[in-house]
């Protein structure tokens, strides 16, 4: 319902036989409300609001009638509370938040959902929770034992951490100090053949130069040097030079994976200002969302720049060299309907993506967000520029990279942001690569596609039909993504239905914000064009040539 503000917890106390309560899915903020004043709760959802702050120790004290928590996708920081000691607690879900510290002894006989994905804990798994599902704690670097499997070190003074955009690797001190002590480490090796080779090689000149200054001071009585001795002297240099230039070499591209290792960001664009990640950390983060990947957050430099960091999961099975590869592929992509990469940065357990911030938002945002009263919908003629300019984006995105199948794979309202022009930035493109494989089909629209429900297969034409359900989408203000989510992962009757119902009403479905009187003619061409794209047979569905020539034709009439 899109309620914000903070919520009164007095006016519920009246309530007596209050058991559920749920605010989930608004704009609620501010720290936690004393849910003491409704001890007798059992289940309470507050995930996807915009709640801030550290929750108090006891703000569960004494609220042993709790089943379900849940308080994901908030803002929350600090320690999980210890007063989640509930002993019927089946349900705790605090993904995707700001928490920090250890994972309390919480009680786990009647546990059987528990995630805390996606924060900022550190420490051991308390045992008792050894049998939970992996991916319940992925996304915390600081977490070890099991069912991780990261072994822990052992134990040491925990640091105070501070919630912070981003979290680099740490080491103990001790480690630092062997680190420093070693000397096997392959960069002390490669100053010590480097500094050995120059060595040799002023030698080798000191004793040319000596050499040459007695041969000119003393007779030749006779003889002559061996003509190819000033052949060999001529090769001796180039090829000592030759050697200490190739060490040199092969120590600046260790040290440069090193760097990467070590999480240093790599930029794939030439023309662009560069920052550290120590930039990206102290810059103020503002969350501006969490999907199936992982969380967006956008980032303020000190000096002014604006940036898009994207956290993503589920990446970890990718090679390092493949990554850097595919990243370096797509920062040679280039088109003015692409929302260009900027920067990445690769760990093991997590990627991150930096593009430039777009202010106007994204086209789900138009299409289904809420508007005042001094705004308007988006128009025919917009709607229209932002479909040309995806068709645009994704021919360019098949013919830069043939070797894809899919070309975007994950095409939404949601991936396309807007300029102030409403020309339309594809983003999230091209990641299939990357993504682990056994959840690829879990995550990527394309992969809800006919074909793929039917035979497990995509296809060139996969696109085309995310592209013929985006055009409807756009055409009809309808919420596409309500069929697209949990529990839709196959092309089931739900998102049947939904393009049936668009057939059907044909042109009653438009949208009303979108004033067509003027070019009802085009926005029915428009329409059937999207009907031929969500073609279910691959085999009668639509090329992208076809389907982006087809729009071209379509006239912006409002404007004549």
């Amino acid at each position: 319902m899109n309620l914000k503000g903070q919520i009164d917890v007095n006016s519920l106390t009246p309530l007596r036989f209050l058991r559920t309560l749920s605010f989930m899915n608004n704009g609620f903020e501010g720290t936690m409300p004393d849910w003491r004043k409704l001890g007798a709760l059992k289940t309470l959802y507050l995930s996807n609001n915009q709640f801030s702050g550290q929750i108090s120790e006891d703000a569960f004290k004494g609220m042993t009638s709790l089943k379900k928590v849940h308080l994901a996708n908030n803002k929350f920081t600090g320690p999980i509370p210890s007063s989640l000691e509930s002993p019927k607690l089946i349900e705790l879900r605090l993904e995707n938040n700001q928490f920090t510290g250890g994972i309390p002894a919480i009680s786990s006989d009647n546990l059987r959902l528990l995630n805390v994905s996606n924060n900022q804990l550190v420490g051991p798994i308390p045992a008792a929770l050894s049998k939970m599902d992996p991916t319940s704690f992925s996304g915390n670097k600081g977490l070890c034992g099991k069912p991780l499997e990261a072994a822990c070190d052992p134990p040491i003074p925990p640091p105070d951490l501070e919630p912070t955009l981003l979290s680099p690797p740490t080491t103990s001190p001790a480690a630092d100090a062997t680190n420093e002590k070693s000397p096997s480490s392959p960069s002390r090796i490669a100053i010590i053949i480097i500094s050995v080779l120059i060595a040799l090689f002023l030698i080798v000149l000191l004793f040319l130069v000596y050499r040459r200054s007695r041969d000119d001071q003393t007779p030749q009585l006779g003889r002559e040097l061996p003509p190819q001795e000033p052949h060999e002297d001529k090769k001796t240099l180039p090829a000592a030079a030759a050697a200490a230039a190739s060490v040199v070499a092969a120590a600046g591209e260790q040290q440069q994976q090193q760097q990467q290792q070590s999480g240093k960001l790599s930029f794939v664009r030439d023309d662009r200002q560069k920052f550290d990640l120590q930039d990206l950390m102290r810059a103020s983060a503002e969350v501006l969302g969490s999907g199936n990947f992982g969380a967006s957050y956008k980032a303020v430099l000190v000096d002014g720049e604006a940036l898009v960091v994207k956290r993503f999961k589920l990446m970890n099975n990718v090679a390092r060299e493949d990554f850097h590869e595919h990243m370096r592929r797509l920062g040679r992509l280039s088109h003015p309907n692409l929302l260009p990469l900027v920067a990445y940065l690769y760990r093991k357990e997590e990627k991150l993506l930096v593009f430039d911030y777009i202010n106007n938002g994204s086209l789900a945002s138009h299409l289904h967000g809420k508007h005042s009263p001094d705004q308007q919908g988006l128009s025919w003629a917009n709607r229209l520029k932002i479909v040309r300019g995806v068709a645009k984006g994704l021919a360019y995105l098949q013919s830069e990279l043939p070797t894809l199948t899919v070309a975007h794979g994950h095409l939404k309202s949601s991936n396309i942001l807007l300029d102030n022009e409403f020309n339309p930035l594809l983003m999230d493109y091209s990641l299939v690569p990357v993504v682990n494989p056994s959840q690829v089909n879990q995550i990527l629209v394309a992969y809800k596609s006919p074909e793929y429900a039917r035979n497990g297969v995509t296809c060139r034409k996969t696109d085309v039909w995310c592209l013929g359900v985006l055009i409807l989408e756009t055409l009809t203000g309808r919420y596409v993504a309500n069929y697209l989510g949990q529990g839709c992962g196959k092309y089931g009757a739900d998102l049947a239905g939904w393009i049936k119902t668009i057939v059907e009403e044909n042109v009653e479905s438009f949208d009303k914000e979108m004033e067509i009187s003027s070019c009802r003619v085009e926005t029915e061409k428009l329409l059937q064009i999207g009907i031929s794209c969500c073609e279910e047979d691959p085999d009668k569905r639509w090329d992208l040539e076809e389907a982006l020539r087809q729009i071209e034709q379509v006239q912006d009439s409002s404007s004549n």
